[in-house]
C-alpha cells in the first residue's frame, strides 16, 4: 500500500468539518439547530451584481483560463478600491493577487516565507486554517492567548518577555474572529511596532472590514506598514 507523506500526521482533520458534521447528525435526529459557526452568507447579491454575473458569462473569453495573476482590470479595480476605502495606495502590478479564497492566500505566505522549523505567532482563539498551514509547511505554531479582559487584544508586553527566537510570521485578524472585536489604528500601530522591533512579518486577516465596523481601517493605512 502506498503510503501518504509524512505531512499528513502533523495535521488533524479541519476544525470545521468535524463541526459541521457534527450539526448534520444533530439536525437528521430532528434537533433545532441554530448554526454560529462559518460566517457564510446569509443574504443574496443585490439584482445589479446577479444581472451583471449573468451578463459576464456570455461574454468571449470568459470561459477560458485567464491570467495566474487575475485580470488587470480586476486588479486595478482592487487597487482603487483600497484608495477610496482606506486611503492605500496599491500598485495592482505587483500588490494585488485576486485569490479563491482566504486558505489559498493563507498557504502561498506560509510556502513564500516560512522554512522548516521556523516559528509562527498564531492567536487564540483564531482561524484554525493558521495553525494546519503551518504544520502542513513544517513550521512550528506558538499559540498568543487572546482574552476578554484585554479586548482580545494581543498582551503585547507579555510577548515581549517571551522566547521569540525562530518566530518568524505573526498572525492576526482584525474584524477579530470569532468575537467581531475590532483594533482601532493606535492598536494597529503597536502591532507593528512589535513586529518591526522583532523582526516578525505581521499579516492582518482581514475578511470583515464592512460587516463589523462602522469606520473600516485597513492595517496597510498605517504609517510604516509597508516597511
Amino acid at each position: 500500500m502506498i503510503q501518504t507523506a509524512d505531512r499528513l500526521r502533523s495535521i488533524e482533520e479541519y476544525y470545521f468539518s468535524k463541526k459541521l458534521r457534527e450539526v448534520r447528525g444533530m439536525a437528521a435526529a430532528g434537533k433545532p439547530i441554530i448554526n454560529i459557526g462559518i460566517g457564510s452568507p446569509d443574504l443574496p447579491p443585490s439584482e445589479a451584481v446577479i444581472n451583471s454575473f449573468q451578463q459576464s458569462v456570455k461574454h468571449a473569453g470568459a470561459h477560458q483560463y485567464q491570467s495566474y495573476q487575475g485580470l488587470p482590470e480586476l486588479r486595478e479595480t482592487i487597487a482603487q478600491f483600497y484608495k477610496e476605502k482606506f486611503d492605500v495606495d496599491a500598485d495592482p502590478s505587483n500588490e494585488v493577487l485576486p485569490l479563491m479564497g482566504s486558505k489559498e492566500g493563507i498557504m502561498h505566505i506560509s510556502m513564500a516565507f516560512l522554512n522548516e522549523g521556523d516559528k509562527v505567532l498564531i492567536p487564540n482563539p483564531g482561524y484554525p486554517t493558521y495553525t494546519s498551514v503551518t504544520k502542513l509547511v513544517g513550521a512550528v505554531p506558538k499559540q498568543y492567548d487572546l482574552v476578554a479582559d484585554n479586548g482580545w487584544f494581543p498582551d503585547l508586553e507579555s510577548l515581549r518577555q517571551q522566547d521569540l527566537s525562530g518566530v518568524k510570521l505573526m498572525w492576526v485578524s482584525y474584524p477579530h474572529m470569532p468575537t467581531g472585536a475590532t483594533a482601532n489604528s493606535s492598536q494597529l500601530q503597536a502591532l507593528i511596532s512589535f513586529a518591526k522591533e522583532q523582526n516578525i512579518l505581521l499579516i492582518n486577516d482581514n475578511p470583515y472590514s464592512f460587516v463589523l465596523s462602522n469606520n473600516p481601517l485597513s492595517i496597510l493605512s498605517i504609517k510604516g506598514a509597508k516597511d
